[in-house]
């Protein structure tokens, strides 16, 4: 039987089951879904996650071809443990009213699904799906703040560094600078608010880290080995790299990002904290931190493919060698 017919059999045969899984989570997780969708409109920091759907059924999509080649050896035991949990976690969220919990269920509910009907297998090739619906997950305002004041005083002290730098005279007190801008008599104050910490750009680059990594990932490494072999991989230490990568860029460019508005709040005024400015230099961090995750990645293959003409090198003198030895003898 051709490929293309083992795929289509595949597609048919797990249609319907498909339709009925997505009609039944869809019916008890309704109401959960709908209050997310209207936090990823209405929420700035979690806007990115309005795409997050799209990027899903993109990555499934390419992933087709491979789905019907893949053992399926459902893990009833597991899934069907995973699915209580998950209901647990509905429910015990719902009682409680804590949302985080509710929706971390629909993570561990598809989990769970995916093992009870195909098992381990598959859902290794479901991870990045779900890695990427949990960080769209909006985390609970305690720890969201935990986070972003920290990097609220990180910013502001690299502001009024980088003022300094410049003969700038400047006052930090918390997350607040005062400065003089050039013409004026009186001090004026710039905040170095929430939106400013850079917790919002952290977010959208890990994300756009993993979609990176997953998309650039080297498809003709062996994969041959042991249970663990895939420590010794590159594609995984490569993908590890760069999703750690994502978090100092992020930190560093917004932190970049407000040294240059308080620079030019010095010679044009603190409106240049709002506005125009303040939209676009947002947009140009953002390309800037991504343009720094591409090069992480290139440098990582760069190094690879050097690494790997160096071993192919030696092992073409090593055959040189030993050829020229046998010459020798005969």
């Amino acid at each position: 039987m051709s490929e293309t017919s083992n795929i289509q059999s595949f597609s048919y045969r797990q249609l319907w089951r498909a339709a009925l899984l997505v009609a039944v989570l869809g019916f008890v997780y309704a109401a959960m879904l709908g209050r997310l969708t209207h936090q990823w409109w209405t929420d700035e920091n979690y806007s990115h996650g309005l795409l997050i759907p799209f990027v899903i059924a993109y990555i499934l999509w390419s992933a087709r071809a491979r789905l019907p080649r893949v053992p399926k050896r459902p893990a009833i035991l597991w899934g069907g443990a995973a699915v209580v949990c998950a209901l647990f976690m509905l429910w015990a969220g719902t009682a409680g009213a804590e949302l985080y919990l509710q929706r971390m269920s629909l993570v561990l509910m598809l989990a769970g699904v995916v093992l009870y009907f195909w098992g381990w297998r598959v859902l290794r090739l479901a991870l990045v799906p779900l890695a990427l619906l949990a960080l769209a997950i909006p985390i609970p305002a305690i720890i969201f703040n935990q986070i972003a004041f920290p990097l609220q005083l990180f910013a502001s002290r690299c502001a009024v560094w980088a003022m300094q730098l410049l003969d700038i005279p400047v006052l930090r007190q918390g997350n607040v600078i005062e400065l003089m801008p050039l013409g004026a008599t009186t001090t004026k104050k710039l905040e170095v608010v929430e939106a400013c910490s850079g917790i919002r750009s952290l977010m959208t680059l890990v994300t756009l880290a993993v979609v990176f990594a997953y998309f650039t990932y080297p498809r003709d490494e062996h994969r041959n080995g042991g249970r663990f072999s895939w420590l010794k991989r590159y594609g995984f230490w490569r993908s590890t790299i760069i999703l750690l990568s994502a978090v100092p860029i992020a930190i560093v460019t917004n932190a970049a990002r407000v040294s240059g508005t308080g620079i030019l709040a010095r010679y044009y005024g603190t409106r240049v904290a709002d506005g125009f400015f303040h939209e676009f230099s947002g947009w140009v961090v953002y390309i800037v931190a991504f343009l720094l995750l591409f090069a992480v990645g290139w440098l990582l293959d760069l190094c690879a493919r050097r690494k790997r003409k160096g071993k192919d090198d030696a092992q073409g003198q090593r055959r040189a060698q030993a050829l020229g030895v046998e010459t020798a003898i005969d």
